[in-house]
Formats: structure tokens, C-alpha cells, sequence
């Protein structure tokens, strides 16, 4: 069957070489970040109870976390919690199989539970999963016609919605991404002070780079206002130090701000008790944040779908969000490394994913058009894109198993 598939060469200046540019990541203990991973660990803990239960996935799509934040009184030396935050796992689920003496129950809501809990101990140290968040799941089965289109034999779409990707990263994409995750990384050990609820945003003005991060603090970590103004001076020159390595050879200029809403003379702190600004006053929502390439860029093609919590089996808003990517970034490994690659699949609700109604991968480059090499580029950019197109099921499994990134 035709994959739709259409390559072409635009002529257009790709962002990295345009006059501006701005990129933002919320990290991992951002509200809205907390709420996509959550959302997603439930997916793929109920993804792997259907899988060895019946050796497939059923019907699900756990995508509505909601997080209402709490009320906190942190100060240097250790704070509390006033009020814990409540966290809603929100979304529909196969909690049932059979009819009449043959129904069977299936433990959904303890599973979303159990898998959320894990994440939450596993990657903020500092909150008490126990006693300072009010964790609860509300799961109920899906509606008959989009349950129907699940249960039809093979990957059929469940939606008509589309699906982008882009390739390659510039510099400042990459400073952004590789920012929180040395924050939030390697470098905890040497400053457990600082919090999970990290946001970085970079500003680009030709060759000049302004990038500003908020960091929250650990109050029981930091005895005092000296102490803070210690950990901040640390956390600036290894952030510093770390941006100069990913930099490299590229010929930017680069500045960097750290908690610039600190007020020091009105005594002003960015203090948590746990790390986590969901402990006062910052709700949280799926898909509110990041794309599935760990980036909010709004100089590129993005898709308001949020990718986490989806079924990775039929949900078009996950699964063409993810393969955009990896089209994205083979052509841009494989075809050329010079141009901009944009991708962008568009299905429809009924019709195999392998199938997309539209396939679009473009080649971005001021003379794309006029190029010699781009019947040679679209030729094989449209093979990159059958590939991926006829394994679904590749796909699906990268992302079960936890292998791409879905905020």
C-alpha cells in the first residue's frame, strides 16, 4: 500500500542560522514534567500487565494526570509541609475482560499506584512519597468506538491527528537539553543542595547565547543566606563550566543567569523542602511541557499533543509524535547533515498507522530547491521514512521498553 510519502526541498533559511532563536526545558521536577512522567510510567506498567497477561496491549490511554499543588513553609535549615500535593493518575484503562461468569477484573489501579510510587521514590530523594503528596488513581474503561477501532486486527489509528519531528539539533537546543540533564545528573552528587525543578531557557540573538536557569533549593541542605549564596556560586560555575564543554568549537558567545528572581537585600530565596515547586502554589498537567524530543522550541514545527500516557500502539498522537523524530534523525544522520529536516505524519482515524494520509518530509536549506544532491536526498529520505512506517511494532516496543524519551 502507498505510504504518501512526499520529499521535498524548501528553500528557507533553517533556524539555527536565522537572526533568533529560543528553546526551553522544564526538567523533571517540574509540575508539568512530573505529571508527563507519571503518565507515562502508568502507561508502560499497564502496557507490560496486558503483555504478560494476554501477550498483547489492551486498550488504554493514561494521559490526564492532573497535579494540585500543595502548601509549604520551607526555611534554611529544614522547613515543612503544610499541606501535601495531590496528585490524580487520570484515564481510561481495559479494567475488565469477559462477559456474565467469564468477567475477569484486571488490578489497574493498583498497578498505576504501585508504578507511580516507584517513580516518585526512585527520582526525588528529598520528598517523602508517604506523607508529603496524596497520591490517587481514577481509571474507568474507554468508549465503545475508540475501543472498537483498538480491538480491529492490526495497528489501526484511533484518531485523525498528526504528528512532528525535526533534526538536527542546534547548539542551542543542545545546551538547553544537556543543561538539565547535567543538573539533574552527574553533578547532584557534588551539590546536593540544589532541587530536582529545574527550567532552562536560552535565548539565541545571532551569535550571542543568553541562557537563564531556575534552580530550586534543598532548605534542610543550606543552613543559611551565606550557604545559598555559596550554592548558587557553585551551581553557576559548574553549569558554566559545563556549557563551555558542549559548546566546543562553536563560535558563540555565551551567558548564563542563575534564579534572577532572587532578591537578596529583601530576602528572597528560590527555597524548597523538597525540590519540587509542586509543593507550593505550581499545579501540573500532561503535555503541558515538553515535546517528545525533551524540548519546548517555539522557532520549530511542534504538535500540541502530549505524547505521554498514550497507548503506543494506536495513539497517533504518540506514536507519529515519536517516529517524526526518529525520521528526523536518521535523515539527518544518514541523507545530510547540512540541511534542516522537518517531518511531519498525518494520519486518519480507522486506517492502518503504517499508512499515514500524508508523510512529509522537507529539506530545508536556502538553495534545497536548486541543490544538486537533493534528488539523491529525497530518494533516500523517502526510504528512511517506508522503513520506520512498516515497523510500528518496532516503535512500539522502543517505547514500552522505556528507549525514547516522551517529554
Amino acid at each position: 500500500m502507498s505510504k504518501n510519502i512526499y520529499v521535498e526541498g524548501l528553500n528557507e533559511i533553517p533556524v539555527p542560522m536565522k537572526k533568533v532563536e529560543i528553546v526551553e526545558r522544564k526538567g523533571i521536577g517540574h509540575p508539568d514534567s512530573v505529571a508527563d512522567a507519571l503518565a507515562e510510567e502508568v502507561s508502560k506498567a499497564l502496557c507490560k500487565m496486558y503483555k504478560k497477561e494476554f501477550g498483547h496491549v489492551l486498550h488504554h490511554n493514561t494521559d490526564e494526570t492532573q497535579i494540585a499543588a500543595g502548601q509549604a513553609a520551607p526555611a534554611f535549615g529544614g522547613g515543612h509541609i503544610i499541606d501535601p500535593s495531590y496528585i490524580l493518575l487520570v484515564g481510561r484503562a481495559t479494567t475488565h475482560v469477559g462477559e456474565g461468569k467469564d468477567l475477569k477484573s484486571l488490578p489497574c489501579k493498583p498497578v498505576a499506584l504501585k508504578a507511580a510510587r516507584e517513580y516518585l521514590r526512585k527520582t526525588f530523594p528529598n520528598l517523602d512519597v508517604d506523607s508529603e503528596i496524596i497520591l490517587d488513581a481514577k481509571l474507568g474503561m474507554g468508549s465503545d468506538d475508540l475501543t472498537g477501532v483498538y480491538k480491529a486486527s492490526g495497528h489501526l489509528a484511533n484518531d485523525t491527528s498528526f504528528g512532528v519531528g525535526y533534526a538536527p539539533f542546534s547548539i542551542t537546543d543542545r545546551l538547553v537539553l544537556q543543561t538539565e540533564e547535567y543538573i539533574n545528573g552527574v553533578m547532584k552528587k557534588d551539590l546536593p543542595e540544589t532541587g530536582q525543578d529545574v527550567k532552562v531557557m536560552a535565548s539565541r540573538v545571532g551569535d550571542d547565547i543568553t541562557m537563564t536557569v531556575a534552580c530550586a533549593m534543598i532548605d534542610k541542605r543550606i543552613d543559611d543566606a551565606d550557604h545559598y549564596k555559596s550554592s548558587i556560586e557553585q551551581l553557576y560555575n559548574k553549569v558554566y563550566d559545563n556549557a563551555l564543554k558542549i559548546i566546543g568549537s562553536e563560535k558563540v558567545n555565551f551567558k548564563l543567569d542563575i534564579n534572577t528572581g532572587d532578591d537578596y537585600d529583601r530576602g528572597v530565596y528560590y527555597l524548597t523542602c523538597t525540590g519540587m515547586s509542586q509543593e507550593m502554589g505550581d499545579d501540573g498537567s500532561v503535555g503541558r511541557g515538553n515535546r517528545c524530543n525533551g524540548l519546548i522550541t517555539p522557532y520549530r514545527p511542534m504538535s500540541m499533543e502530549a505524547t505521554s500516557g498514550k497507548n503506543p500502539i494506536t495513539h497517533i498522537g504518540k506514536i507519529y509524535n515519536v517516529m517524526s523524530k526518529l525520521i528526523a534523525d536518521d535523515v539527518a544522520a544518514k541523507v545530510t547533515n547540512e540541511a534542516e529536516i522537518r517531518v511531519r505524519l498525518l494520519s486518519q482515524i480507522g486506517k492502518p498507522v503504517s499508512e499515514p494520509l500524508n508523510a512529509s518530509v522537507q529539506i530545508v536549506l536556502p538553495d534545497a530547491e536548486t541543490n544538486p544532491n537533493l534528488p539523491k536526498w529525497k530518494s533516500e529520505a523517502e526510504a528512511i521514512a517506508a522503513d520506520w512506517l512498516d515497523n510500528v511494532d518496532k516503535v512500539s516496543d522502543m517505547i514500552i521498553e522505556g528507549k525514547v524519551r516522551t517529554f
